[in-house]
């Protein structure tokens, strides 16, 4: 029975800080690897000793299997364990760590083969016994035409599928034969990105069903069990952003029907350590198998909670030849909302930079439990996935557990790029949601401007909360006359004032004078009591409601924190320098973000309709298409495929036809409309589900 003592981790993010800490509590020593942009991560630090992986780029760092393998050698490492996304699901990796003499956490090598292929998968788990969904492998040699006649006899809307990954990337959703060359062509290249292979396949598409699925668990021993279903139904792009467990609305002879379909596949392919069966429901109940995630899920935490298990020490343990138990028991509710770094408002763009503040309300007592990769200080970048953490609640029902994770992420200070926070706490309070009517279209139904809408209120108290604070830190660094209060004049003429703006368009100016007049745009804010006001935080009544902000000042950027809601505002200088003269030519289409150029897909002098695909950016292993936002013509191209690119870059120049006015359209590569009925989760590097 082989012994694991020293675990190297080769991945990255809070599911390495994850693995550290199981492998800790059970006296194993963990070594971590990092590329160039992890070198201060956390789970550099939460590992006993670390390897460096040179370079940025994931096929250059976390995608190296011989960089990995020769990490375990250097360090006397015994076992790896992949973690998910990057190489947990590569069969060639998994087969070459067992004959480097290392043991790996996961299954055979051709059993990760066989899941891998999903189309072989499929024949095999429907020949056993398993519902499967009609479709058809695209290979790189395949004619168009052939494309097309798979496509006919699947039949439309069908999906275009990356045929050895998961977790959304390589997907693309078919509604026309006319858009299906396209589709493929982009999937193809994600996929490549993702996963290092560009083989995708046609899947007949189920519109807006439930995404349900079964955590398995298999031993050397022949016995494999099922540890009880969960929904990951709430997606965008086809990745999963809320998870839970137990699923709502599932009854018992459903569930048991569920969890045998996942024990009959798992045996099937003589299943070891701990896998995912997936499975999209529709609404009349029947089910159809989706896919085998031979690796851990980023949603496992929910699993977790709902059965008192560690599934990375059951891993641990399986890997080590002992056994399962025969049976597990699941109670309550559990449901867990992934943080990404993104904006919803701007069709999920990527938000890179420094997180100047990250604190989320963790508390085992409460309920609440945060799986992070990130910490105060750290670097967000376009090189990786863009998940900062996963908060789980647990309660004894689904209603509790909602209310528990809405409140905790409502709570959360994440200060320095834009998140999704206020869109899971808009789906987690809807009427919708938390009456259990969920599937993968619910993102389509209800728009991310409404469901992040902040309370109308939020602007006029902040910004009063902002220049009290400003004039109170301004007043703790006064070295003379520090008992005359802010802004005393002999004869009292004006009020201090100091304008702010939450985006270009927006100004609110504030009037005060220290300590019981404070304005907004002209206004007196009604009913005002100031408490108290300190740099970090004011304690103020307005309108008969006593609220306490807190206040986080980084340059002329001020990150405020109230039961309201977050706000970001920005300073304006009182007397601003000149502007130079804007110097991208008119009808530039600038990048939004910074990545690399993966298409080009027009010419100089080439005309262009409105809506037209211009170019398309990669960042955070998704891809973003740049279009034409009115007709005209191609006049400049100064960046070509491959090409890295800062926000803000000029990408093209298109000159506008009569008549037409100048912007820049940007949108996620093919958004879902109807989300996939596959198995959404991470990304290659994180890809889970």
């Amino acid at each position: 029975m082989p012994l694991i003592r020293r675990l190297l981790i080769a991945n990255r993010g809070e599911i390495a800080v994850r693995i550290a800490r199981t492998a800790h509590a059970m006296g194993i020593d963990t070594v971590a690897v990092y590329a160039d942009p992890d070198v201060d991560s956390p789970h550099v630090a939460a590992a006993d000793e670390a390897v460096r992986l040179p370079g940025a780029a994931a096929t250059d760092t976390y995608l190296r299997g011989d960089l990995l393998i020769e990490a375990a050698r250097t360090t006397g490492a015994d076992t790896i364990h992949p973690g998910y996304g990057f190489l947990s699901e590569n069969a060639d990796f998994a087969r070459r760590t067992a004959e480097a003499g290392l043991l790996f956490v996961g299954p055979a090598p051709e059993t990760i083969a066989a899941m891998g292929d999903k189309l072989a998968a499929k024949d095999l788990l429907g020949r056993a016994g398993v519902p499967v969904l009609p479709g058809g492998v695209v290979a790189p040699e395949s004619a168009p035409e052939s494309v097309h006649e798979l496509a006919a006899r699947i039949g439309f809307p069908l999906l275009v599928k990356a045929a050895f990954g998961g977790g959304g990337r390589g997907m693309r959703v078919v509604r026309a034969p006319d858009e299906l060359p396209a589709a493929v062509a982009a999937a193809r290249r994600e996929a490549a990105a993702a996963f290092g292979d560009d083989t995708v396949f046609l899947e007949q598409l189920v519109v807006n069903p439930r995404h349900v699925e079964v955590q398995i668990l298999g031993d050397t021993h022949g016995r494999v069990i099922a540890l009880f279903e969960r929904d990951c139904s709430i997606q965008r792009r086809h990745q999963k952003l809320i998870e839970e467990s137990p699923a709502p609305g599932i009854d018992p002879g459903l569930r048991a029907e569920l969890c045998a379909a996942a024990v009959t596949a798992g045996r099937a392919i003589g299943y070891l350590g701990a896998g995912t069966v997936e499975f999209v429901l529709d609404r009349a109940g029947a089910f159809h198998l989706l896919e085998v995630n031979t690796r851990l899920q980023v949603e496992h935490p929910v699993t977790e909670l709902t059965t008192g298990l560690d599934l990375v020490r059951l891993q641990l343990l399986v890997a080590q030849g002992h056994a399962l138990p025969a049976k597990a028991h699941s109670a309550g509710h559990a449901i867990e909302a992934r943080l990404y770094a993104e904006d919803p408002i701007r069709d999920y763009a990527p938000s890179v930079g420094t997180l100047h503040r990250f604190e989320l309300p963790e508390s085992e007592r409460d309920g609440i439990r945060v799986d992070a990769g990130v910490v105060t200080g750290s670097r967000i970048g376009a090189h990786y996935d863009a998940l900062l953490a996963k908060v789980i609640a647990y309660a004894p029902t689904r209603e509790e557990a909602c209310r528990k994770l809405a409140r905790a992420l409502a709570r959360a200070r994440v200060h320095g790029v834009r998140t999704n926070r206020d869109l899971l706490v808009g789906v987690l309070r809807s009427a919708e949601f938390t009456a259990g009517a969920v599937d993968t279209g619910f993102l389509d139904r209800h728009a991310a401007a409404d469901l992040c809408a902040a309370d109308p209120s939020a602007t006029p108290v902040h910004a009063a909360a902002a220049a009290l604070a400003g004039q109170a830190e301004r007043r703790s660094r006064a070295s003379v006359l520090t008992s005359i209060p802010s802004g005393w004049r002999n004869v009292r003429d004006a009020d201090q004032q100091v304008t702010y703006t939450s985006d270009p368009d927006t100004r609110t100016t504030v009037s005060y004078r220290v300590p019981d007049h404070v304005a907004i745009d002209g206004k007196p804010l009604p009913g005002l009591v100031i408490h108290a006001a300190h740099a970090d935080r004011v304690d103020l009544t307005a309108d008969g409601v006593r609220r306490t902000v807190h206040v986080h000042r980084v340059g002329d950027t001020v990150y405020l924190d109230s039961p309201l809601g977050a706000s970001v505002l920005t300073e304006l200088p009182r007397l601003p320098e000149p502007v130079p003269a804007e110097t991208a030519p008119a009808g530039s289409l600038l990048a939004p973000m910074p990545g690399t150029v993966v298409r080009v897909a027009v010419a100089v002098g080439q005309r262009v309709t409105a809506g037209q695909l211009v170019l398309a950016v990669e960042a955070m292993k998704m891809e973003h298409e740049v279009t034409a936002p009115y007709p005209g013509v191609v006049s400049h191209l100064p960046v070509g495929t491959g090409e890295a690119v800062d926000t803000g870059a000029v990408l093209a120049v298109v000159r506008a036809a009569d008549g037409e006015e100048s912007g820049l359209t940007t949108k996620p590569a093919d958004p879902p409309v109807d989300p996939p009925a596959d198995p959404p989760a991470e990304t290659p590097e994180e890809a889970v589900g």
